[in-house]
C-alpha cells in the first residue's frame, strides 16, 4: 500500500520541493516515509520505496504527519508552576538549575531511590531513554516505569524463562499465522503488514487463524475465526494445546531434542477439560478442534499476541499458553516460524526474570526493572517511609495512558517536585511543577528499539527534518545541562574527550576508559559524555545519535560473525565503528546482522540453550481456569468494555489536533445491534458509560462487529487541545477515567484495560 497524499491544500503546496527522508512515528512499524516541506510545513507524505524494511508502504496514518509536527500548542519555553496552579516561563539557564537543585534535594532530603523516572521515549523516539538512563545513574534513581510495564512485562516474565530472551514471528514467511487478541490491519507490528495479510488471505497453501472479542479487519481475512467471549482467550488457547496432545499431534522427537519440561508442560494441558473450556470461551468444540488440527500440521507457525490479551484476565498465563502452542509443534527456529532474534538495544532484562525483587512499598514484582503502572500512584500516595518522592517524566503522559486518571493526578501534587519533558502540554504537564520543552521527533537525530527481524534485523537512524523550534531543545541537550548544573560533569573533563573523538574512535575509547576511572560518574553519564564529544564530530543535527557508538561496539563484540555476514568488514572495535558509521550515514536505514535459521537456538540464554515449559506458576494458574468466569461482570455492571481500541485514527497520545481524524472524529463507543435495540438508541446518539472508577458520555456507533454484551472506546481520544489559546476543548472520552488501577493481572500487574465492567444507560 503505497500512498501520497496532501497534508495541506494542493493550492499551498510547491511540487518542486526536495523530498527529505525519514520515518514515520505513529506505531512501532516506523515505516520508512519521504515528505516535502514548505516554512516548517509537512506538505506531502509517500512511502519511501528504498527503505529496508517498508519498502514503500504506508498505511494512512503517516499521511497526516503534519498535525504532529506543526500543533498549534507546541510549548517554546521551560514553565515552572506557582501555589494557585498558573504557569510562569522561565529562561532555560534558571529552569535547569532549579530543577537540579530540587533533584538534589529529594535526595539530600529523603535518600536516594526515592525519585521515579517514568518514559524513555515513545513509538518513535528511543534515544531519550538511553540520556534517560545516564540521569538515573549519576542520581541513583532505581524506581523506572514506561509503558511498556502496562503492556509487555507479563510477555517479558514468560519470555525471560522460556528463552531468556525475546521471541518474534516470520509472518510474510508462515504456513500458519495466529492473531491473538490482536488486528494488525491497524496495530501493524510487522513489516509491510497489509500486504502480508492480503498474501496470506490469498494463498491456499497459508492460514490465518484469528483469535479475537471483535469481527476485526483482519478476522475478516481468516481462515479460522475463533470469536472468544469477552476474557476466554485462555480457555480457549488451552483446550487447543490439550486437542493437540490428546489427538497426538504433539513433535516428539524436536521436543526430545529442543526442550525441556515437556513432560511437566503435557501433564498440565491433559487435565484440560477441553468442552468446558471451549464452552466458557464461547466457541465450538468443531471449530477448535479444526483450528488445532491446522496448526499442528502446519510446517511453520508465527504467533503475535497484543494488547487485546495482554491488558485482559489471565495475560500473563496467555503469553505462556500461546509460546507453549508453537513449541509443541516445533515452530521455533524454522523459516516462517517463531525465533529470537539481535537486538541493537534490548528493551527488556530477560535475564533477570525469575529473581524479580518486590516494591518496598506496594509489594508488586519489578519486572526487568520496571514498575508495574497500576501501582506507581500507589507507591507515591502511601504514608510508607520509602514512597516515592519526586517525578521526572519524559516524553510519557501517564495522566491520561496509565488507569484511574484521578488517581494519578493526585500522585503528581503529593510529591516534592515533579519535572515533564515534552512537545506539548499534556495532560500530564499541566500537573507538573516544571515543564521542559522538548523538540519534536523531526527536529532532531532519532530511531527505536523495536527492531525485531529474522534472519536479517534492521535499523534506522534518522536525521533531523527542521531545526528545533525556538525556545525547545532536544532531549539530549536537556539532560546534558542538567548534568553540568548538578556538578557531575564539568567542560574540563570533557574537552580533553572532545580533542580524543577528532582524533578517532578508539583514541576516543582510551581516553574515556581512562577518564571514567578517574571520576566514576563521566562512566554513568554515558550517553552525555557521548553527546559531548563523539556527537560533535558527526554530520549537522546527529549528535544525539552518539550513544549508538558504544551499541554498535556491543552489538559487534556479541555477534561478529553475524555483523559480518551482514556486509561490515574489520575485527573488534573496527567492526563496530563500520556499523556506526553506516548507521548514521544511511537514510534507508541498514542491514546490522544477518543469521541462518540454524543459529535460532544460539540465540537463546536459557542455561541448557533449549526452551522451557516447565513454569509451575502458569500450571497453577492453568488450574484455576476451571472454577473461573470469563465474564467478571455482575447485575450492576453487566457489559465488558474495551478502553482503548486501536482505530484507523488514533495513535496514542501523539496526535492531539482532532482534525488529523477522517472517520470517526469523536472516538465513537461501539456496541452491537442487540445492545443497541435493548437500550433503544442508534449511531450518533449519545450514550452514558458508567464504571466502578467514573461515568462518561460518547456517541453511539451500532458496529456489526460486536458481539451483544461488549463495548469499546478508542484509545488516543479526551485529550486537551486549545489551538486559539485559553481552556482547553476536548473531544472524545478519555478511556482511563473509566479504568481502576486494583484492576490488573495478579503476576505482572498489567492493567486490565480491554476488559472493565460496565453499564450503559442512554441520554436524552
Amino acid at each position: 500500500m503505497t500512498t501520497t497524499e496532501s497534508t495541506i491544500p494542493a493550492a499551498e503546496t510547491d511540487t518542486t520541493l526536495e523530498w527529505h527522508k525519514n520515518v514515520c512515528i505513529l506505531c512501532s512499524n516506523n515505516c520508512g516515509v519521504e515528505v516535502r516541506i514548505d516554512e516548517r510545513e509537512i506538505t506531502r507524505v509517500r512511502g519511501n520505496k528504498e527503505h529496508v524494511t517498508s519498502k514503500g508502504y504506508t498505511c494512512e496514518k503517516a499521511l497526516r504527519l503534519n498535525h504532529y509536527q506543526n500543533a498549534a500548542t507546541r510549548l517554546t519555553s521551560p514553565l515552572k508552576r506557582l501555589d494557585d496552579g498558573s504557569y510562569i516561563e522561565l529562561d532555560w539557564d534558571t529552569a535547569i538549575s532549579e530543577v537540579a537543585d530540587a533533584l538534589l534535594g529529594v535526595n539530600a532530603t529523603h535518600g536516594e531511590g526515592k525519585i521515579m523516572y517514568y518514559g524513555g521515549g515513545g513509538q518513535g523516539n528511543h534515544l531519550v531513554g538511553t540520556y534517560g538512563a545516564a540521569l538515573r545513574s549519576v542520581l541513583g534513581i532505581t524506581r523506572k516505569s514506561n509503558a511498556l510495564a502496562q503492556e509487555k512485562t507479563g510477555e517479558a516474565w514468560v519470555e525471560g524463562r522460556m528463552y531468556g530472551t525475546h521471541t518474534h514471528g516470520e509472518f510474510a514467511e508462515a504456513e500458519v499465522s495466529i492473531f491473538l487478541g490482536k488486528n494488525p490491519w491497524h496495530s501493524h507490528g510487522f513489516d509491510e503488514t497489509r500486504r502480508v495479510l492480503k498474501e496470506i488471505a490469498k494463498d491456499d497453501d497459508r492460514s490465518m487463524v484469528v483469535i479475537d472479542v471483535r469481527r476485526t479487519e483482519t478476522a475478516d481475512l481468516a481462515d479460522y475465526f475463533l470469536q472468544v467471549t469477552p476474557g476466554g482467550d485462555a480457555f480457549l488457547l488451552a483446550a487447543i494445546l490439550a486437542i493437540i496432545i490428546e489427538e497426538d499431534l504433539v513433535a516428539n522427537d524436536w521436543l526430545a531434542e529442543n526442550v525441556v519440561g515437556t513432560e511437566a508442560a503435557i501433564a498440565a494441558f491433559s487435565d484440560v477439560p477441553i468442552a468446558n473450556h471451549c464452552e466458557k470461551a464461547g466457541v465450538s468444540e468443531d471449530d477448535v478442534r479444526a483450528a488445532a488440527r491446522r496448526i499442528a500440521r502446519a510446517n511453520s507457525v508465527s504467533v503475535y499476541e497484543d494488547l487485546g490479551v495482554e491488558m485482559a484476565p489471565h495475560s500473563t498465563l496467555i503469553s505462556y499458553l500461546q509460546r507453549a502452542l508453537s513449541t509443541l509443534v516445533g515452530s521455533y527456529g524454522v523459516p516462517g516460524g517463531m525465533t529470537a532474534h539481535t537486538s541493537l538495544v534490548p528493551l527488556f532484562s530477560y535475564g533477570a526474570t525469575g529473581r524479580e525483587p518486590l516494591d518496598p512499598v506496594t509489594g508488586g514484582a519489578i519486572i526487568s526493572g520496571l514498575v508495574p503502572c497500576n501501582e506507581i500512584a500507589e507507591g507515591i500516595l502511601s504514608d510508607h517511609p520509602d514512597r516515592t518522592r519526586a517525578l521526572f517524566i519524559e516524553s510519557a503522559n501517564p495522566v491520561h495512558s496509565l488507569a484511574e486518571s484521578e488517581k494519578f493526578r493526585q500522585a503528581m501534587r503529593s510529591v516534592d517536585v515533579s519535572i515533564v519533558t515534552d512537545v506539548v502540554m499534556t495532560e500530564t504537564a499541566a500537573e507538573a511543577d516544571y515543564v521542559f520543552p522538548a523538540a519534536s521527533q523531526y527536529e532532531k537525530a532519532e530511531m527505536t528499539f523495536f527492531s525485531a527481524g529474522f534472519p536479517t534485523n534492521h535499523a534506522t537512524l534518522r536525521a533531523p527534518l527542521l531545526e528545533p523550534l525556538e525556545g525547545t531543545l532536544p532531549e539530549a541537550e536537556i539532560y546534558s545541562r542538567l548534568a553540568k548544573a548538578m556538578g557531575f560533569v564539568t567542560e574540563e573533563d570533557l574537552v580533553p574527550l572532545r580533542e580524543a573523538a577528532v582524533a578517532g574512535y578508539d583514541e576516543f575509547a582510551a581516553a574515556y576508559m581512562n577518564a571514567a576511572a578517574e571520576k566514576p560518574a563521566l562512566g554513568a553519564l554515558g550517553a552525555v559524555v557521548l553527546y559531548e564529544t563523539i556527537g560533535a564530530t558527526l554530520p549537522d543535527g546527529m549528535a544525539m545519535a552518539a550513544p549508538m557508538w558504544f551499541s554498535c561496539q556491543q552489538l559487534a563484540m556479541r555477534y561478529p560473525d553475524q555483523v559480518r555476514a551482514a556486509g561490515y568488514e574489520g575485527e573488534g572495535s573496527a567492526l563496530g565503528n563500520a556499523v556506526f558509521d553506516a548507521l548514521v550515514a544511511s537514510r534507508d536505514g541498514i542491514a546490522i546482522t544477518q543469521h541462518e535459521h540454524g543459529d535460532s537456538f544460539d540465540l537463546l540464554r536459557t542455561p541448557e540453550q533449549k526452551i522451557n515449559l516447565d513454569l509451575p506458576e502458569m500450571f497453577e494458574e492453568l488450574q484455576s481456569l476451571v472454577n473461573d468466569d470469563p465474564l467478571k461482570t455482575d447485575d450492576e455492571f453487566p457489559y465488558v468494555l474495551s478502553a482503548g481500541e486501536r482505530r484507523s485514527f488514533t495513535a496514542n497520545t501523539i496526535m492531539r489536533d482532532p482534525s488529523w481524524r477522517k472517520k470517526d472524529a469523536e472516538g465513537a463507543l461501539r456496541l452491537s445491534t442487540d445492545d443497541a435495540s435493548d437500550l433503544g438508541i442508534a449511531t450518533g446518539d449519545r450514550v452514558r458509560i458508567t464504571t466502578a472508577a467514573g461515568s462518561a458520555v460518547a456517541v453511539a456507533e451500532v458496529n456489526d462487529t460486536m458481539q451483544a454484551g461488549h463495548i469499546s472506546l478508542p484509545n488516543g481520544l479526551g485529550l486537551g487541545y486549545s489551538p486559539a489559546g485559553g481552556e482547553p476543548e476536548l473531544t472524545g472520552v478519555a478511556p482511563n477515567e473509566l479504568t481502576s488501577a486494583g484492576w490488573k493481572d495478579p503476576i505482572a500487574g498489567t492493567p486490565w484495560h480491554k476488559h472493565v465492567p460496565a453499564k450503559l444507560e442512554a441520554v436524552s
